[in-house]
């Protein structure tokens, strides 16, 4: 992972609280973003939320995601989103997407 792609991690597990330990990482990609002034990263994360109310749980880490601040130690996220609703499984655990792109300041 990118040094933004762990600060990123971080910032969103901190969300969380003390239940961080609920949310699993199931997939993270990160490619190079640049328009002809910025620089940058678009980030893909996949999570999966688990234990009692999960549904619950991740609504309430999930929400006002897109208004959040993030303290990165370098940059900023210039923007982060949910990349489609969450989706509760079978067991009870809920499957999270989230797309965010973060540009060197």
């Amino acid at each position: 992972m990118t040094a933004y792609a762990t600060a990123l991690l971080r910032c969103l597990l901190q969300r969380a609280g003390e239940d961080r330990n609920r949310i699993f990482l199931s997939h993270w990609s990160t490619s190079d973003w640049q328009s002809l002034t910025l620089e940058g990263e678009r980030h893909e994360a996949s999570f999966v939320v688990s234990g009692d109310r999960a549904e619950a749980f991740a609504a309430l880490w999930l929400a006002g995601l897109s208004d959040a601040e993030f303290d990165l130690p370098r940059g900023f996220v210039a923007d982060i989103e949910l990349a489609g609703p969450p989706r509760v499984r079978d067991d009870g655990a809920v499957e999270v997407e989230i797309a965010a792109l973060t540009l060197d300041d």
